[in-house]
């Protein structure tokens, strides 16, 4: 039996709320001129505040040591197992942006990437392309084609993009072109698995295409790839839990990964703000809200860390609101860390803290790496996250006798 299986079991639907705060990228590591993380220069009273009512702790999203990429980190804090319900990128952003997919389709994920005269990247995601001008490159793009597939190619936002090939037989067991560093050569696609030969070479012949006709410009000259997928089978969220779920999320792979697990999702607006706003506005209406907040994982990843303090100050301002809302379980956490000196993901356990009434606190006092280490809550396993809220919310009932 697995933990999801045992919470079908026990879950009940009431009237109580949980607000759950995702702050991508939430955990960092001290800056060497200061000695303190990025939280731990973030001005947060919020949060503080928040922290000084909940049950705080750090956790885990795959397991120790083990560098997650936001889709395991994301499923794991819903209760989905990151190892055995894997939801790869490529499908992660085309559900983001409303396309359709099919049992024979294959999505991947694409950045537009900078390379010089020998094909070494020296910028990955082309000085964040904008949005504007990745739509007309797109365009140019989902002009190529190959023969025995059909071919879509649509942008996501800034940098990045989608491509569905459409054809039978395609398999997703393809290595990533995108290694995630600059200075080295994007490699070509590699087949895992022997029934995977025929859908590299596909994939293949379209890069070449679009090398031929991106190669003469000074940025955005070359494209990588990462997260061949095809469509999941998971429970959907609501039915296992018994909720009525709904999503905020100004990203698309998070409005892809709310759709493909069921939740209903609000179009809201840029800011974290106009998020709020559309939370309050909609309180009513369902019982359990992910929230999403991505700034702090952009500046982390662009090894930026006075902006991450800014990002963390930015969604420290409205949580008040929320406070205000006092639903029964409110919950902050990362989908894991990603310390600015580093610029990248990394394997760090996440802040984590949980309000509600039925809960023993503890002597934390503010909302940082350090303290939430001294947590009642401990070092635990994303995945347990879930269960903890909907227990806390009185949403689950006494397993047997």
């Amino acid at each position: 039996m697995t933990q999801q299986d045992l919470i079908a079991q026990v879950a009940q639907s009431t009237p109580s709320k949980i607000i759950f705060l995702v702050i991508d990228g939430l955990g960092g590591l001290p800056h060497p001129d200061t000695g303190k993380s990025e939280l731990e220069t973030a001005h947060t009273p919020n949060l503080d505040r928040l922290a000084t009512r909940s049950m705080c702790g750090l956790t885990d999203p795959v397991a120790p040591g083990i560098t997650p990429g936001s889709g395991p980190g994301h499923l794991a804090l819903f209760g989905y197992d990151p190892v055995t319900s894997l939801i790869k990128r490529g499908v992660l952003e085309a559900a983001g942006i409303g396309l359709d997919l099919g049992p024979d389709d294959l999505a991947v994920r694409g950045n537009f990437c900078t390379v010089d005269k020998n094909g070494v990247i020296t910028d990955r995601r082309a000085g964040r392309l904008p949005t504007e001008e990745s739509r007309v490159l797109c365009r140019q793009l989902d002009r190529i084609q190959v023969p025995g597939v059909e071919i879509e190619v649509h942008p996501v936002e800034s940098h990045r993009f989608v491509i569905i090939f459409r054809g039978r037989g395609l398999s997703d067991e393809l290595a990533d072109t995108d290694q995630q560093v600059a200075g080295v050569i994007p490699p070509p696609v590699k087949a895992l698995t022997q029934d995977a030969v025929s859908s590299a070479a596909i994939i293949n012949e379209f890069v070449e295409k679009a090398r031929g006709i991106l190669g003469h410009r000074p940025k955005a000259n070359m494209i990588t790839l990462r997260g061949f997928s095809k469509l999941p089978d998971l429970a959907p969220m609501g039915q296992v839990y018994k909720l009525n779920p709904v999503a905020l999320a100004t990203y698309p792979m998070y409005r892809g990964l709310a759709r493909l697990l069921g939740m209903k999702y609000l179009d809201t607006g840029p800011t974290f703000e106009d998020q709020v706003n559309d939370l309050v506005s909609h309180y009513d209406d369902y019982d359990f809200f992910f929230i999403h907040f991505k700034g702090a994982d952009t500046a982390g990843e662009d090894g930026d860390f006075q902006a991450k303090v800014q990002a963390l100050e930015e969604v420290d301002r409205p949580i008040g609101r929320l406070m205000e809302l006092e639903p029964e379980v409110f919950v902050v956490a990362g989908d894991h860390s990603t310390p600015a000196i580093l610029g990248n993901h990394s394997w760090h356990p996440v802040p984590f803290l949980m309000q509600c009434e039925w809960s023993r606190k503890d002597s934390v006092t503010e909302f940082t790496e350090s303290a939430c280490a001294g947590g009642v809550l401990g070092r635990f396993p994303a995945r347990e996250v879930m269960p903890l809220a909907l227990a806390h919310a009185g949403k689950l009932t006494k397993y047997g006798a």
